[in-house]
């Protein structure tokens, strides 16, 4: 068998198909539930309220697009939203969009002349599209490296490798040149990266370890969404049971592939959602106020492109993460 270092030394990958394989990454996904004071508000006006620096006609023009779906259906502009109607938003990629560096603090737990990794804080998007066009992962790297990072994808995202949700906290991979890049891009491309996941899941299980082999593509009832399809891409995600709560389960998912949202949707395939996804799960009272899933992007590691060895790294749980943990303990 093949060690990690000769399987990425005989892999010949062509980057540019990769990224266009994963090209619906670039796009950001937001779902919202609407609330009772929100009832009765037409689509488009709740809708632009959600974002700054957009108008009501650009959201208007999303929604004759399909990409702004309640309850996994098209409505009209003026359609008036009930409490606990679900808005899933798909913002499109704009390459128009001004790049800026900011002066954003940033969680760096490594660093050298090739490649840092950021401990991300759940809640940061990480490159600018029409809904976040500022405080992103990106603006705060143009600060920290200038022009010292990778341009191997298009302007917007300048060293991003890879991403994690926007309400998904944990590490990433960042690459200030070309060649780690590269390195780096192959080595996702043929998933020999470690990831490993620790997360909340709704409910108890009554297994120790379980592996979920099951392919992911678009939702047949919602396109702004994931699910297990028959025609998808092969997905497996290698579950792990930390801790037995009182209704809860505290998980650790080690990623084998990587396609996007993986972990949440097989989360819910096994009917285990995590806690705070609103859109793959549902809401739980205790926790409503949640800003976001608990879902930590805990260890990360790969081969080194300039020293070609084994690195390896983690983070610790963040506090939104160890709270409702503690919380769900004292059940």
């Amino acid at each position: 068998m093949l060690s990690k270092v000769e399987q990425n030394k005989n892999i010949d990958c062509d980057i540019a198909n990769v990224s266009e394989k994963e090209s619906d990454k670039n796009e950001e996904l937001d779902v919202y539930i609407v609330s009772k004071e929100d009832a009765g508000k037409r689509l488009d006006l709740y809708a632009s309220e959600k974002y700054k620096d957009i108008s009501r006609s650009y959201i208007q023009k999303l929604i004759k697009e399909d990409r702004v779906l309640v309850n996994s259906k098209k409505e009209k502009a003026s359609y008036k939203l009930s409490s606990g109607d679900e808005l899933t938003i798909l913002m499109p990629e704009h390459k128009d969009l001004e790049l800026i560096a900011q002066n954003i603090d940033l969680n760096i737990i490594y660093e050298d002349e090739g490649l840092l990794i950021v401990n991300k804080e759940q809640g940061m998007v990480v490159h600018p599209a029409p809904g976040n066009p500022d405080n992103t992962l990106v603006n705060a790297l143009l600060y920290h490296c200038g022009d010292n990072l990778s341009s191997l994808n298009d302007r917007i995202r300048p060293g991003i490798v890879h991403r994690i949700d926007k309400d998904t906290s944990g590490l990433l991979v960042v690459a200030k040149n070309n060649v780690v890049h590269e390195s780096l891009a192959k080595q996702f491309a043929v998933h020999s990266i470690t990831r490993e996941y620790e997360m909340l899941c709704i409910g108890n299980v009554n297994w120790e370890k379980m592996t979920v082999d099951k392919p992911l593509g678009r939702n047949p009832k919602n396109r702004l969404k994931r699910a297990v399809v028959e025609d998808g891409r092969r997905a497996v995600t290698h579950f792990e049971t930390l801790e037995s709560l009182n209704g809860f389960t505290y998980m650790k998912a080690t990623l084998e592939t990587g396609r996007t949202h993986q972990i949440r949707v097989h989360s819910a395939f096994i009917n285990h959602p995590i806690v705070g996804d609103n859109l793959y799960g549902y809401s739980v009272k205790k926790f409503s106020k949640l800003k976001g899933q608990m879902l930590h992007a805990r260890k990360l590691g790969f081969i080194h492109p300039l020293t070609g060895k084994y690195v390896e790294f983690t983070s610790e749980l963040p506090e939104h993460f160890v709270k409702t943990l503690n919380i769900m303990r004292k059940l």
